[in-house]
């Protein structure tokens, strides 16, 4: 028996990834019946009269009656400038002057800074909307005023949650919006949240909750301690695998083994409701952008969508072929985006249940998603290290992130959508230029084979502790958190 053998020879550099995904059909859909998918309109803006669009409204309207400022500050330069020439007190008329000229300039500058949401398309919701509590319409308010603008050039704070003595016992981990609670779901079923606003204050000598016996400027979460440091919820059976607060903290989501999803007071630190529709492991649950509504991923191969008030699943969504690992909300609360052992994203419609995009190009399970602040862009992470941009519009591959050696566990967006930050089994958090590559295309690679990968901004690497979850808050400040493992 004869085995033949033939080589081909390529010149050039290996193609990108977004090439090779249009030669190899993986598993789950094949091109045809995902470009077929892929022509269905969707609607990626954002939802109208949000309390962003508000407030830029009430920003331009500030704009507008600063102008007259702007002309009055004008003449008081051209007036200190007369003062300077005529030799009159030079010293200080010259500071003066060019405090004038660092004021008017930092002025001009912060009102022309703008984010990527302000150009989005408005849409109506599908869903109904749940109403904000006046007191946390406020608080939202006041962050949104004191949000940091950042870019390639202004990178963000980084906050680090970091777990001891877990003993490889912790599966999970989530982080409120504020920073204020941190949450971890751990393989004996047990659920545990801590109060960063309680750490370092001694309660007393009761096993109870909420005591704690570290420094307040650390961020170490000891998940042995004695003294308890921690709230601790139990109620679930089997191993817990995915944890998600509320958008305004006053609730938390669990997911785990047993099948089953359960709702958790922070405020009362009990079980309010176990909703039960899954029929097997449930690998990871999502609260959306407004709260009431939440999405999970189940080992059964689908997606279901729930609300607070009903014990039974809204939606079911099911295609995929294999496990969905991961699930995403888009910013406008209509879509579901979903991740599979399949190598496939798909996009769902809330109203419907129809899936209206399917994502091919990974090479392995999906891991994490995130939605671009716009809502135009998605980036999902695979067990391999790779990450992808991908047009929502047009279902296709923008550009791939390559840099991580390990598993990529959890990504986020920056508040105004220029950066994008990752979290991997490496023990690195790696902070990547969104804009820059929203602008590698397809077609700028050059004739010798040259490709679109592009590197991250920045790497922040930890001694010896696997990123298991990060995000950014209202005012751009990133929080992360992971588990301590043994240095060698």
């Amino acid at each position: 028996m004869k085995l033949l053998i033939q080589w081909t020879v390529s010149p050039g550099q290996p193609s990108s990834i977004s090439d090779d995904a249009d030669v190899f059909t993986l598993v789950g859909s094949g091109h045809d019946a995902a470009d077929l998918v892929n022509q269905k309109e969707i609607h990626w803006g954002l939802l109208e009269d949000s309390l962003e669009e508000r407030l830029e409204k009430a920003g331009d309207r500030i704009t507008d009656s600063d102008k007259a400022d702007g002309e009055v500050k004008d003449g008081d330069l051209e007036e200190n400038k007369k003062r300077s020439a005529d030799g009159g007190k030079g010293g200080s008329t010259q500071k003066k002057l060019k405090k004038d000229k660092v004021v008017a300039t930092t002025g001009k500058a912060s009102r022309s800074e703008s984010s990527t949401t302000s150009g989005a398309p408005r849409v109506k919701p599908e869903l109904t909307l749940p109403i904000i509590p006046t007191e946390v319409e406020h608080s939202i308010l006041e962050d949104l005023r004191n949000r940091v603008q950042l870019s390639s050039m202004t990178l963000p704070s980084i906050s680090f949650y970091t777990f001891i003595n877990t003993h490889n016992g912790l599966n999970c981990a989530s982080i409120s919006h504020d920073g204020s609670l941190v949450a971890g779901g751990f393989s004996d079923s047990s659920l545990k949240v801590w109060d960063m606003a309680k750490l370092g204050q001694q309660t007393g000598n009761t096993p109870s909750q909420g005591e704690n016996e570290l420094a307040p400027n650390e961020n170490i979460l000891n998940a042995n301690a004695k003294g308890r440091s921690y709230t601790l919820f139990r109620g679930h059976s089997g191993p817990v695998y995915s944890t998600t607060f509320s958008p305004y903290g006053d609730f938390l989501l669990s997911s785990s083994s047993d099948s089953t999803i359960r709702l958790w007071s922070t405020k009362l630190n009990a079980n309010l409701v176990c909703y039960k529709g899954h029929n097997y492991p449930v690998w990871d649950v999502q609260f959306s952008p407004v709260g009431h509504y939440f999405a999970s991923a189940s080992h059964d191969r689908t997606a279901r969508i729930w609300s607070m008030d009903r014990i039974q699943p809204l939606r079911i969504m099911a295609g995929h072929l294999s496990d969905v690992d991961c699930v995403q909300w888009h910013a406008n609360c209509n879509y579901v985006a979903t991740g599979s052992s399949d190598r496939t994203v798909r996009l769902w419609d809330v109203q419907s249940g129809e899936c209206v995009r399917i994502f091919i190009g990974h090479r392995s399970m999906i891991l994490c998603l995130a939605m671009s602040p716009d809502g135009r862009y998605m980036a999902s992470g695979d067990e391999d290290g790779k990450i992808m941009m991908w047009d929502l519009a047009s279902g296709r591959c923008v550009s791939p992130l390559v840099g991580h050696s390990s598993c990529v566990w959890s990504l986020s967006f920056s508040c105004e959508g220029s950066l994008l930050a990752s979290g991997s089994a490496d023990s690195t958090v790696k902070i990547w230029d969104v804009t820059k590559s929203l602008k590698v295309s397809k077609t700028e690679e050059n004739k010798n084979g040259k490709t679109n990968r592009l590197r991250s901004l920045k790497t922040l690497p930890t001694k010896s502790t696997p990123v298991y979850a990060l995000q950014f808050s209202r005012r751009n400040l990133l929080f992360a958190a992971g588990a301590l493992t043994k240095i060698a």
